[in-house]
């Protein structure tokens, strides 16, 4: 009992140590965009300011705003449709086997392991094809293929543990495909859309690849404008803190309100499949 009273304080106070490591970045993030540009320097980062100046946020919220709506065009309605589909192709391949359909599952998959640089060129030139280079609609759509096997993944697992006997029971009262996937499967898998829904969020919102590739100037979103202000020749430290602080917020406040949905959920589907 007593080496346990003295072991927990002690393993207390080594998380504590390393979460102000791994918090040190932002709090150096935090102190550089409320500083002057005529203070900040290598030197003095740790310092606190000696007043606080939010003239940066103004500046980087004037620059980044037009860019921070396309972000926002672009990662909802691309991640309620990679959801949706991911949703569909879940149900399909957990509850509707068919010959084959194991390995349509793992061609499926192998669509999360094709480099992003790979693809590129034939992707521009098919975009182009089909209007959709320099695009928010052109973005989301590549959002929504390549999202596809992880969500497909995800809500695969998930709908692996739920009962077979519910669907031959809504089969046998005469419920067909989508009225059970309506009725049955959706307000099952509500866990599952925020767990699918948060990781899509994320990933599309801090994508810079596809973003810097496909689109330019106007289309561009939050993740381009944020390297576009950086400057070309004096890199405004303060201005740049201060963007990236705002161009992370909406993850930020995503995780802290859903996160606990986040991790059950990943905990429901991890040992199903």
């Amino acid at each position: 009992m007593t080496a346990k009273r003295v072991t927990v304080p002690i393993l207390y106070l080594l998380l504590i140590a390393l979460s102000l490591f791994y918090l040190m970045p932002i709090y150096v993030m935090v102190v550089t965009s409320l500083k002057p540009l005529d203070q900040v320097t290598l030197s003095e980062m740790w310092k606190l300011p000696t007043q606080l100046d939010f003239s940066s946020y103004a500046t980087s919220f004037e620059k980044l705003a037009p860019n921070f709506l396309n972000s926002i065009y672009l990662v909802v309605p691309a991640t309620l449709l990679s959801a949706f589909f991911g949703a569909m192709n879940g149900y399909v391949l957990s509850k509707w086997k068919f010959k084959g359909s194991d390995t349509l599952f793992t061609l499926i998959l192998f669509g999360m392991f094709i480099p992003y640089q790979s693809i590129l060129i034939p992707m521009i030139q098919f975009l182009r094809e089909v209007q959709l280079y320099n695009t928010i609609p052109g973005l989301i759509f590549i959002h929504v293929v390549y999202g596809l096997p992880i969500t497909t993944l995800m809500f695969r697992n998930f709908y692996a543990g739920i009962p077979d006997e519910m669907i031959e029971s809504a089969k046998i009262d005469g419920a067909g495909f989508l009225r059970i996937f309506r009725h049955i499967m959706l307000p099952l898998s509500i866990t599952g859309f925020v767990v699918v829904a948060i990781w899509q969020f994320t990933n599309i919102w801090n994508e810079f690849l596809f973003a810097v590739t496909i689109t330019t100037s106007d289309q561009q979103p939050i993740m381009v404008a944020l390297q576009n202000l950086s400057g070309s020749q004096i890199v405004q430290w303060n201005v740049q803190m201060a963007g990236a602080l705002l161009a992370a917020l909406p993850t930020l406040l995503v995780y802290i309100f859903l996160g606990k949905y986040f991790v059950k959920g990943l905990l429901a589907g991890s040992v199903k499949g």
